[in-house]
């Protein structure tokens, strides 16, 4: 008996892909694929998969309402999330939304079908090769620490926001908002929105469903 899989990805080169790695091992079957949050819910409903690979952006939602609504009816399902974002506060929410893996798009192809591997044999338990870290990171609270209003500002500047947009949705001054701006840039250790947004995303600081534009 192979292990069946169905593969949830808006990309169809990423999909053919990871068919191609899943098909070249004798382990494994591709029996389903499909593209958005609904149809990946309609394609798990209908072959019942023994593990569904899942991208964690998609057009319609993010990948992890898909893992909750799979974990709710399923606790034999293998649930990898697959990511092009990879920060801290992404494998936390993998972890608590029911998955069973966490690999990085980086990753080579051998990594997410052994991530696969493991899903199939131990779906509750979760495995990420950087949660070691993640936790460790977590524990020392050595991230910069942002005000509420900070974290307001960083979230808009994520959002692709600028200055007056920001300072009109927190009902402040321009020049506030550059301050508030600077601020975060400062904490972070950023000359500019880019390389704030790239720190923001590395230290978790930056909401799994809502990645930096």
């Amino acid at each position: 008996m192979t292990t069946s899989v169905v593969l949830v990805d808006d990309h169809e080169l990423i999909r053919n892909g990871l068919a191609g790695a899943f098909t070249r091992d004798a382990d494994f079957t591709v029996v389903g694929q499909a593209g958005t949050v609904a149809d990946g819910l309609a394609v798990a409903g209908s072959v019942q998969p023994d593990v569904i690979v899942i991208d964690l952006q998609l057009p319609d939602g993010s990948g992890l309402d898909l893992v909750r609504s799979v974990r709710k009816e399923r606790k034999d399902v293998g649930l990898v999330v697959l990511t092009m974002y990879a920060g801290d506060e992404q494998i936390f929410a993998a972890m608590d939304a029911g998955a069973s893996a966490f690999v990085g798009k980086d990753a080579p192809s051998t990594e997410v079908v052994a991530a696969a591997r493991h899903a199939a044999v131990s779906p509750l338990s979760f495995t990420c090769a950087g949660l070691p870290e993640a936790m460790m990171r977590r524990m020392s609270s050595s991230n910069p620490r942002l005000s509420d209003r900070e974290r307001q500002v960083l979230d808009l500047l994520a959002e692709g926001l600028g200055v007056a947009a920001i300072a009109g949705k927190l009902y402040i001054s321009e020049s506030t908002a550059k301050t508030h701006i600077a601020k975060v840039y400062e904490k972070l250790g950023a000359a500019n929105r880019a390389q704030a947004l790239v720190s923001a995303m590395r230290m978790g600081l930056i909401d799994a469903s809502a990645p930096p534009h």
